[in-house]
């Protein structure tokens, strides 16, 4: 009796030992469910717009084949266009008042548009700069009234999904000032759809991987020009960005895996009964910094 009143504590400490191994390693196990089982309202939950320049492609051993341009790139005398200084400032203020009036326009005319001007436009797009010269960049044009449907369908669908449960209060409470949600009346009534995808990668003569460096900045440049041509044109557009929407995209544009969906623009004359919001820009002395 005696020795077992002895060995009691030795018992109890032991005991509490395990139940304090148990308990951690129930615990361990319930937040790594719980880590898996939440679904983040985060917008950036689309793989697509990941920009895939921090994870470059690995290396084969003894690969030192040159991925893009020959080794020796032959060079041609250049003569830029030179202004007199008055008329590089009329020229320069008068492409500023054009792309002043640039709106995004989400009320736009099922008017037909001359082809001509959209493979001008892109055209312009594509003189766009990019890593290492690889122009990682292809220009989707639909306006095939099945395809525009489809393209409908399925981003309307992930939309809603995005406004309810994805996107988050703060990012929907922004929106809703302006009066968009997840109808997009547009996509089958413009008559073009272009649909901008990011190579992430190309291929070699060999069929081996080439990288695309900076793929998504510099066919986010490419867009900026393509935008800039638009309303050179007398085009309007609404810059869209439709979450999650890319991987069934690529599948109905039978576009090859490695191209990412990076924006969607719906091309065509703003309705006669269209509005803008009603916004201002900021002054130059709020985005520019003189050193």
């Amino acid at each position: 009796m005696a020795l077992f009143s002895s060995l009691t504590p030795v018992f109890i400490a032991i005991i509490c030992v395990l139940i304090g191994v148990i308990m951690k390693k129930t615990n361990g196990e319930k937040e790594k469910r719980d880590t898996k089982s939440k679904h983040p309202s985060r917008p950036w939950v689309d793989e697509d717009l990941k920009d895939g320049t921090d994870h470059p492609l690995e290396e084969e051993e003894g690969e030192e084949e040159w991925q893009g341009l020959e080794e020796n790139v032959a060079h041609v005398p250049f003569t830029g266009e030179r202004y007199s200084e008055a008329e590089m400032i009329k020229r320069s203020q008068a492409f500023y008042e054009l792309l002043n009036k640039r709106r995004s326009v989400r009320f736009l005319s099922d008017e037909p548009v001359p082809r001509e001007v959209i493979d001008n436009v892109i055209r312009t797009a594509g003189t766009s700069p990019s890593g290492a010269h690889t122009e990682p960049w292809t220009f989707v044009v639909v306006q095939d009234p099945y395809l525009k449907r489809k393209i409908r369908e399925i981003v309307e669908e992930e939309e809603e999904i995005n406004y309810k449960k994805r996107m988050g209060d703060r990012w929907v409470n922004d929106l809703k000032r302006l009066r968009t949600n997840w109808i997009k009346e547009y996509l089958d009534t413009a008559p073009y759809l272009i649909l901008i995808f990011k190579q992430v990668y190309g291929w070699l003569p060999n069929g081996k991987k080439k990288t695309h460096y900076y793929n998504e900045i510099s066919v986010s440049i490419a867009c900026g020009i393509l935008l800039a041509a638009l309303q050179n044109a007398g085009l309007y557009t609404v810059t869209s960005t439709p979450l999650n929407c890319g991987p069934q995209l690529r599948v109905l544009l039978q576009r090859p895996a490695n191209e990412k969906l990076l924006l969607l623009l719906p091309v065509g004359y703003p309705k006669k009964d269209a509005t803008v919001p009603a916004l201002t820009r900021k002054p130059l002395e709020d985005i520019m910094v003189v050193m």
